[in-house]
């Protein structure tokens, strides 16, 4: 009797430390993230004022993708996170191209910058003001979405640079699975622009950070993450049946996923 509940106390000991691992992994990463984050707006907030234009873009760029690439590899370092980025790596593009991700998680945005140069990426306006994430966006030329003819000009213009943009289809995090209803906004852009849209599927077995879930969620660590490249569609001619082509696309790719994918979408762990 003794033995078994030494057993038992033992058990017990062990699910303690590791849901004191888990929440110190998930929620320490979040705010080393803050800080990464405030430590670059407090640089980017003079080189706005500073640097001309062009080089204050390149520039900006340049440190969103250092600080992103810092927090990917921290996440792989103490076990949060299994990342398998080789795809956006090693996308090879010579002139500008359009990235259009699914968006399951928070952290999506983060991953595909750490591994992109010259990305832009369209942002609520609100965020522009957010003294985290607002300096570094400003300086490095982001998009704001505060009215649909706007983007679309800064959308164009950077494109027409020869830079990437990403652009979630979806608009917001998946809430409806495996992919909600897709905004027009995409095939206008890549009409405009007369640029190529790069899907990328983006599949995890977790449902932390996703739409829905409660932020104080317990992730059962590690998180594998996984980013694998789509089909690649050439700028279309209508926006509305090239939005339906789309959907259509991604639902199919997204319900072929892994089964620890798929069960994820029903579990904020």
């Amino acid at each position: 009797m003794n033995e078994l509940r030494a057993i038992d106390a033992g058990a017990a000991l062990r699910n303690l430390a590791r849901a004191v691992h888990e929440y110190l992994a998930a929620y320490g990463s979040l705010l080393l993230f803050a800080l990464l984050c405030l430590l670059w707006s407090l640089i980017a907030l003079p080189l706005s004022a500073l640097l001309p234009r062009r080089l204050g873009r390149r520039v900006g760029r340049l440190g969103i993708m250092g600080v992103f690439r810092l927090y990917a590899h921290w996440l792989q370092l103490i076990g949060a996170y299994r990342l398998d980025l080789s795809a956006v790596a090693q996308l090879r593009q010579p002139g500008p191209l359009i990235l259009a991700p699914n968006h399951p998680s928070l952290i999506d945005a983060v991953l595909i910058a750490a591994y992109r140069p010259n990305l832009s990426c369209v942002m609520k306006s609100e965020l522009m003001g957010n003294i985290l994430l607002g300096p570094g966006a400003r300086l490095a030329r982001y998009i704001r979405n505060c009215s649909p003819r706007q983007m679309l000009r800064e959308a164009v213009e950077d494109l027409s640079h020869g830079g990437t943009l990403l652009l979630f289809p979806e608009g917001t995090r998946t809430s409806r699975q495996p992919v909600d209803a897709l905004k027009k906004s995409i095939g206008v852009i890549a009409r405009h622009a007369r640029v190529p849209v790069q899907t990328l599927l983006i599949e995890t077995d977790s449902g932390f950070l996703r739409k829905g879930c409660p932020w104080w969620t317990r992730p059962s660590l590690p998180i594998v993450y996984r980013v694998r490249l789509g089909r690649r569609f050439e700028p279309p001619q209508d926006p509305e049946a090239f939005r339906l082509e789309l959907e259509r696309y991604y639902q199919s790719e997204l319900q072929q996923a892994t089964p620890a994918s798929r069960s994820s979408a029903s579990s904020c762990r």
